[in-house]
């Protein structure tokens, strides 16, 4: 799978060998990426690799093997240190900034050191105790002595919709009062407790937009590691065109033509979308890319009445 899919070899049968990270950093050859505050470097169209040697100080954990089988280690260093002190502030980037030139393989590399990095250094206290936890499994999981409950990097699901009229040929796409006005895109919102997928899709969209849906239709999902996202792609029809922004988080929502859409994706349209490294532009760009006239069709018809079964 991981050869067929480009994605990284995250070697998790490596993870119980005793010492592993450190036999790898001693290890000539060893490949070791570095995350700063959310960013990493990169070279071209590729995140850029280090000799261990180079790194300082750091928090370590095991990435996997690289595309040749040289093994990978993340080095989550702080803002400071002698080890990046001379490289150029910017070759630094973000997801958002360099998403949308890479290939499948160094995204999901990306992806991964950036989330995992987060984890490590945002969990390095019991959340019931409050002692320090002692790392494991190369960097995977964190146990507490005292009240020996193992802690894993956490992963927060969260919903995004792209919304049609009934006749297939608009898209409905809001403005988030912190963009300002200069973007429009999809619907998100986090999965509450006790919710499924398809009651937050509801509930989002009705609480952002006003807006009522039906025939939901799952499409492809993303890691969002800002902190630490599953962004789960829907499409969804909805029941009519009214709508109401609920003037805080989302100010304005826009029935847009799939000509408009067409020219806003080529950078001249009536609103700003999402850029090429987010799953809100590939929903945006699948419907825009269906023959027309196409509408979803096969989900479920009205949300569920409160309490009921998924």
């Amino acid at each position: 799978m991981t050869a067929e899919r480009d994605i990284l070899d995250r070697a998790a049968e490596l993870r119980t060998e005793p010492d592993v990270v450190a036999r790898l950093r001693a290890t000539a050859g060893t490949r070791v990426v570095v995350v700063r505050e959310g960013r990493l470097r990169v070279a071209s169209d590729a995140v850029l690799r280090v000799d261990a040697g180079a790194v300082g100080d750091a928090d370590w954990a095991l990435l996997g093997r690289d595309r040749d089988g040289t093994p990978l280690l993340l080095a989550s260093a702080p803002a400071e240190t002698d080890s990046i002190d001379s490289a150029p502030e910017e070759t630094w980037l973000g997801l958002r900034d360099a998403g949308g030139r890479l290939d499948p393989h160094e995204t999901d590399l990306f992806v991964t050191a950036i989330a995992l990095a987060g984890w490590l250094n945002d969990a390095r206290f019991c959340a019931r105790c409050g002692e320090a936890l002692d790392l494991q499994s190369a960097g995977w999981s964190r146990r507490c002595a005292t009240c020996d409950i193992e802690h894993f990097p956490r992963t927060d699901p969260a919903v995004i919709v792209a919304v049609e009229s009934q006749d297939g040929e608009r898209l409905l796409l809001g403005a988030n009062a912190n963009w300002r006005g200069r973007m429009h895109s999809c619907f998100a919102g986090f999965v509450e407790a006790g919710e499924s997928l398809e009651d937050t899709v509801h509930r989002e969209l009705f609480e952002e937009a006003g807006v009522r849906v039906r025939d939901i239709r799952y499409v492809s999902s993303q890691a969002w590691p800002y902190p630490r996202s599953l962004m789960l792609g829907f499409r969804a029809v909805a029941v009519d065109e009214r709508t109401a922004p609920d003037g805080e988080e989302i100010t304005e929502v826009r029935w847009l033509t799939r000509d408009e859409i067409g020219s806003a994706l080529a950078g001249d349209g009536p609103v700003g979308l999402p850029g090429p490294a987010s799953i809100a532009r590939r929903l945006i760009e699948h419907w825009y890319q269906e023959p027309s006239g196409t509408a979803v069709r096969g989900g479920r018809s009205a949300p569920p009445a409160q309490g009921s079964p998924a």
